[in-house]
């Protein structure tokens, strides 16, 4: 007798499947994985970073896996009301959370450039990630159910899993030549997902904040720049004082999903160091915003970084930094410290910067 596409279909998939326990388990793991990659994605921005993204995006296909398995498994409890249990509301929410997460994600692989307010679709895909690990997390605690032994067949087990990594990683590259073939917005990704932004000056790329730093406008004429900390000088320069003789071209990449290449003009924080004299025990340059944001970086690279006043053949213009911005070849964006007003010579790091950078901006 001829077996129907759903019997050929349900074969597959138990050829397939992992054990159910396995599967509810391996979705709070792949969703714990995919946030923590996700967020030390945020801190890479040279492409010796590579892996990590490829990591989070394969784990991403393998999710999709995962949560077909999960929602084929339980559907008849969700469509039929009188199954319905108190839990059933957060399965729901957390069903939501995940397809939200999954179709932000898939759309701006794609290309696909919308706002919603003042969010870019992969800021909306991180908001769904954070959402969705406490949810897994709570519904996993409504039918706590440990692995067995049985689910534990060793060989067909991972067999299985390396057959759902391996499936994940054909379908991400087959992604990334869709977008080539069909020539998608998404073709000109950088390797951290971020889209171009083209141009020259201001004008050329969008003005965001990290989080909530939004100050007003800063007086050029009241403003100093000082350089403290280690020190044998502590220098006071005012805005007319600092001459734009330095010129670099970089790359920014910004968190919120777009990068851009500038010819950035200003000062060379290496002149500034050297100016104000530092001893042989200094390790680290503090870069402080007026709003009290701040980012550090070791000595030998902030010598090479770049305090700038212009870019293109413009000045800053507030929202993107004047009157003057760090700019920091290789780090992301939020890493690139605006309205800066104090240069720090230290020598300790700064651990408590990382709180500082949710905190800042808030009254």
């Amino acid at each position: 007798m001829d077996r129907g596409p759903t019997t050929v279909l349900r074969g597959v998939r138990d050829a397939v499947e992992p054990p159910a326990r396995l599967v509810d388990w391996s979705l709070l793991a792949t969703v714990a994985f995919e946030a923590v990659t996700g967020l030390v994605s945020f801190t890479l921005g040279s492409a010796s970073g590579w892996p990590l993204f490829w990591a989070h995006r394969i784990a991403g296909v393998t999710f999709v896996a995962l949560l077909g398995f999960k929602l084929a498994r339980v559907r008849g409890r969700l469509t039929d009301r009188r199954q319905w249990r108190p839990s059933t509301g957060l399965s729901v929410l957390t069903a939501v959370a995940a397809v939200g997460a999954l179709a932000t994600g898939i759309a701006w692989v794609f290309g696909l450039d919308v706002r919603l307010s003042y969010w870019t679709l992969l800021s909306v895909h991180v908001g769904f990630g954070l959402v969705l690990l406490p949810l897994v997390v709570a519904h996993l605690s409504t039918r706590f159910r440990l692995p067995r032994r049985r689910d534990f067949d060793r060989r067909r087990t991972t067999l299985k899993y390396a057959g759902l990594l391996v499936s994940g990683a054909a379908v991400y590259r087959a992604q990334e030549l869709t977008n080539r073939v069909l020539d998608t917005p998404g073709a000109d990704r950088r390797f951290t997902g971020s889209q171009p932004r083209a141009g020259a000056g201001n004008g050329a790329f969008p003005v965001t904040s990290w989080v909530a730093d939004d100050p007003d406008p800063v007086d050029r004429g009241a403003w100093t720049l000082d350089v403290t900390g280690a020190v044998d000088t502590t220098l006071q320069l005012g805005y007319d004082e600092i001459t734009p003789d330095a010129e670099h071209e970089a790359l920014l990449d910004c968190t919120s999903g777009w990068y851009t290449v500038q010819r950035w003009r200003g000062l060379r924080v290496g002149e500034l160091v050297d100016a104000a004299g530092v001893g042989a025990d200094a390790r680290y340059v503090r870069f402080v915003s007026v709003t009290g944001y701040r980012w550090s970086l070791p000595i030998e690279e902030a010598r090479e970084a770049l305090l700038a006043t212009h870019v293109g053949d413009e000045r800053l213009s507030h929202g993107h930094g004047a009157p003057a911005r760090l700019v920091a070849p290789g780090r992301r964006g939020f890493q690139w410290v605006k309205w800066v007003e104090r240069i720090e010579v230290r020598r300790r790091g700064d651990p408590a910067q990382w709180v500082v950078t949710l905190v800042s901006g808030f009254e």
